[in-house]
């Protein structure tokens, strides 16, 4: 599609020749694109595409090294992201940006001072949050601290602070990417809302069905270079995802009907508590068998995590009983778990799963320190652990410089791959699977769900959970519906179609 000209009058913001390098990374090459008033633009493209990059370039955390912003037609040079909200232009970050011990309301207002400074009314506060997030239609607790809340409340604490802030454009870094199905129909009614107010929005996103219903237009980035910038109107899913990895996708997958194996992974009666002391699973009794995928499908929220931290041996469990291989277990530390051959892939990779301030290569191996293969005598075997290091670059595809570099430095998705590359190579009989493709591009969210199904056919056992319905759906055998802490309804594959489960999601018996 032909991009705006300077001086058109529904320009909003225009990048011009933008550049970026990093050491050995040339990570924006010379991108040219625009955005209408009122409009919705969608940004796709893999992992180290460029996109969050280009975004913290309008948002004002990195200079460009070449290359001009324009906003109203105006050249606009953005030192800070203050400088940026000046100009009517928010960002909310795929990882977040929130003080974990204050309230939703206390991380609202921070930074927008009060008419009673230095004092805070706070339940005025409250009550201007609420109001803010009904408009909107967020759920949300304004008196709820941070820590207590959801990987998916979190992100809607995201949503609303930008939108207190009465922006003009709002870039979203990957919003759905914790949302379910439901939340994600309420945010792209949100943004509709926007732009039928004039506003503008940049909606960074891997799933193409996404940038389809919700965009206008959709840019499409791949290795730091603008491909094109098609209208949604006739464009395929397809069409997309050969543009971002250039090459066609697998759509559908050979998954053979399972074979009953031994159950591997089974728990009676669980009851495990959450971080605000109530009870989160309430007796689940579920087992996973050898060689099948059972998915729990399951509005974020209702004891997913809980369930998933518990069987890792991270969260105490209160009372039940946890069995594994067929061994019974009522205390079940992240040890006994490793030991017992459990995998965990965690939902929040940056809290639970890395070290970001350590290289990649430590992390690597961070259950593995007392592996004879990486230490000997107490003094680690370095060579070692970088060659094993450098190989799961190599077969997962870790866009990074050298294995020696910060994990904090890594994107998104990259930190995610590297938790993968890791879990997967303990080769583990029991592998707890929470959220395992969120944020990860479409080319790499192939790769991970065919590595699923392989440790289904290697006779694993496999306990997927997911916000994506769809992922739920292709992936599993069985799946088991969560609500309010408790299964209620375990369906075979053949009945579990997105009616009925998302019925029970909701609680409709």
């Amino acid at each position: 599609m032909t991009q705006l000209t300077e001086g058109s009058p529904r320009a909003k913001l225009r990048l011009q020749d933008v550049t970026k390098r990093f050491p050995g990374v040339l990570a924006n090459d010379h991108i040219s694109l625009s955005l209408n008033r009122g409009e919705v633009l969608g940004l796709l493209g893999e992992n180290g595409a460029g996109k969050t990059t280009l975004m913290n370039i309008l948002y004002g955390l990195y200079q460009p090294d070449e290359g001009q912003i324009y906003v109203d037609d105006q050249p606009v040079q953005f030192r800070s992201p203050s400088q940026a909200i000046a100009y009517g232009i928010g960002m909310v970050h795929q990882h977040f940006m929130l003080v974990r011990p204050l309230t939703v309301t206390e991380n609202l207002v921070l930074g927008l001072g009060s008419a009673r400074s230095p004092f805070l009314a706070i339940k005025r506060e409250q009550e201007k949050v609420k109001k803010l997030a009904d408009n909107y239609g967020i759920q949300i607790d304004p008196q709820a601290k941070i820590w207590q809340l959801s990987v998916g409340e979190q992100q809607r604490v995201e949503i609303l602070n930008a939108l207190l802030r009465q922006v003009d454009v709002l870039i979203l870094d990957e919003p759905t990417a914790v949302l379910t199905p439901r939340e994600t129909e309420a945010l792209f009614g949100t943004l509709r809302r926007l732009t039928k107010q004039g506003k503008s929005v940049i909606f960074i996103t891997h799933k193409l069905e996404e940038a389809i219903t919700a965009a206008d237009r959709i840019s499409v980035l791949r290795q730091g270079k603008l491909v094109d910038t098609v209208p949604t109107g006739g464009v395929s899913e397809r069409a997309l995802a050969s543009m971002m990895v250039g090459r066609d996708l697998l759509f559908s997958y050979n998954r053979e009907p399972s074979e009953d194996g031994p159950e591997l992974l089974s728990v009676n009666e669980l009851k495990v508590r959450g971080d605000r002391g109530l009870l989160a699973v309430n007796g689940v009794d579920l087992a996973v068998r050898g060689g099948e995928i059972v998915g729990i499908a399951g509005v974020d929220g209702n004891g997913q995590k809980e369930l998933c931290e518990s069987l890792a041996g991270l969260r105490s469990i209160e009372s039940g009983t946890v069995k594994i291989k067929g061994n019974s277990y009522k205390r079940f530390d992240a040890q006994t778990a490793m030991r017992a051959g459990v995998a965990y892939v965690p939902a929040d990779r940056q809290r639970t799963a890395l070290v970001l301030e350590m290289p990649l290569w430590r992390n690597m191996i961070l259950k593995r320190f007392a592996d004879i293969r990486f230490c000997r005598n107490l003094i680690l075997r370095t060579n070692a652990i970088l060659s094993f290091t450098r190989a799961l670059i190599k077969e997962y595809d870790i866009r990074v410089h050298s294995e020696k570099a910060r994990t904090g430095g890594l994107s998104g998705g990259n930190q995610q791959k590297l938790v993968l590359a890791r879990e997967f190579s303990t080769d583990p009989d029991v592998l707890i699977a929470d959220q395992p493709t969120r944020g990860l591009d479409i080319g790499a969210i192939e790769y991970v769900h065919e590595k699923l199904l392989e440790q289904r056919r290697n006779g694993k056992a496999v306990l997927l959970v997911s916000c994506e319905l769809d992922e739920v759906l292709r992936l599993s055998d069985r799946v088991a519906v969560m609500y309010e802490g408790q299964i209620v309804k375990v369906l075979p594959i053949e009945k579990a179609d997105r009616e009925v489960v998302g019925e029970l999601m909701a609680g409709v018996k």
